[in-house]
């Protein structure tokens, strides 16, 4: 069965934002893998930017996630939205 992201083009601004207690972190997604194994994601964390490969996990509901920060907060891909 297929996935709803595969089946999901993102564009180059699909973005979502994250309140850590402290300061908002911005994700934009570069790039999923054919196989929605992986995403190569575009981070900006307090006026820095870094882009890494980030390994996806399915939940129970079959919804597609990365973990970040030392927290391992999940950041779902279904979360992500077009900016204009």
């Amino acid at each position: 069965m297929k996935n709803k992201v595969s089946q999901r083009k993102f564009g180059k601004l699909s973005e979502y934002e994250m309140f850590d207690g402290d300061a908002f972190i911005t994700f934009n997604i570069v790039d999923v893998n054919g196989e929605c194994t992986s995403a190569y994601i575009a981070v900006t964390d307090r006026g820095r930017i870094s882009v890494s490969d980030y390994p996806l996990e399915k939940d129970k509901e079959g919804r597609l996630y990365f973990e970040y920060g030392n927290l391992f907060k999940r950041i779902y891909l279904d979360d992500f939205a077009e900016v204009a």
